[in-house]
């Protein structure tokens, strides 16, 4: 009796059938997302209190230094508030692309042992750290309440918007990102060095309007108009600038299409590579 052989083969762009192939393995991008929070917060002392810890930390610190001694200015309100809003969206942005990149790298046995739509392991390491945000958020609610600040419905109802512009960003550059990982591992070296440099070319520490005339420069990069439009949302620093907003969204839209096309190029070779 003869054997039939299924050959599965990735395809090399993005097609329909990839969206309900994801579909179908959902319960296993549920699966990811749970064990890497598991896996995260394993043995520690106050577990999942650490998505908190680490961005109130940061935000008392860089009170202390920059809105304390260097006196920088932040649109009239609170300064901890106001970098507690930017530091929010960029650690949601820099945690995602970080562990994106190297989401193939950490899971080189499953990949080379069972078969699954690729494109979930990335996609799981964004869900983890939409989770991580939403936990530190309840620091930004307590903040404005200490501060009496009341967001308009409006606002409220621009952030659904901002977090899928940083959800494309986190993965069309993590996309991109991990399926060069894969064959060059300089990449986990060089990104915690590039992340720390975009901290200073993207207004979480200080407001756009202190660029001057080089605020044009900064609109480059798509997070300005997140976490600009952030705050604009929540604490009423300027009118919300819908221009920005689309401009963030359209490049963060081509980024996400070139990161897909990068990694379904790529995606027959990683079992090989790793």
């Amino acid at each position: 009796m003869s054997q039939v052989v299924t050959v599965i083969r990735p395809k090399k762009i993005f097609h329909l059938h990839d969206l309900k192939e994801l579909w179908q393995y959902r319960e296993l991008l549920y699966f990811f997302s749970w064990r890497d929070l598991k896996v995260r917060y394993k043995q520690t002392a106050i577990g999942a209190l650490w998505a908190i810890f680490q961005p109130f930390i940061t935000m008392v610190v860089f009170s202390v230094f920059f809105g304390g001694l260097a006196k920088i200015p932040s649109d009239n309100v609170p300064y901890p508030i106001f970098v507690y809003v930017g530091l929010l969206f960029w650690q949601f942005f820099s945690g995602a692309l970080s562990d994106t990149s190297d989401s193939l790298v950490n899971n080189r046995a499953i990949i080379t042992k069972v078969y699954f739509p690729r494109l979930i392991l990335p996609a799981s390491s964004v869900v983890t750290k939409l989770v991580d945000f939403a936990i530190a958020s309840v620091i930004l609610v307590g903040l404005m309440f200490y501060y009496g600040y009341v967001p308009h419905l409006a606002g409220l109802l621009i952030l659904p918007l901002l977090l899928i512009i940083t959800f494309m960003a986190a993965i069309g550059g993590g996309l991109f990102l991990a399926a060069i990982n894969v064959k060059y591992r300089d990449i986990r070296y060089a990104l915690p060095f590039f992340i720390q440099l975009m901290l200073f070319v993207t207004p979480v520490i200080y407001p756009a309007s202190l660029a001057g005339k080089y605020s044009m420069l900064l609109a480059i990069n798509p997070m300005t108009g997140v976490i600009q439009n952030a705050r604009a949302a929540l604490l009423g620093t300027t009118p919300i600038n819908w221009l920005l907003i689309a401009l963030s969204f359209v490049a963060c839209f081509i980024l996400l299409l070139v990161g897909i096309y990068v990694f379904k190029k790529v995606e027959r070779y990683f079992a090989d590579i790793l």
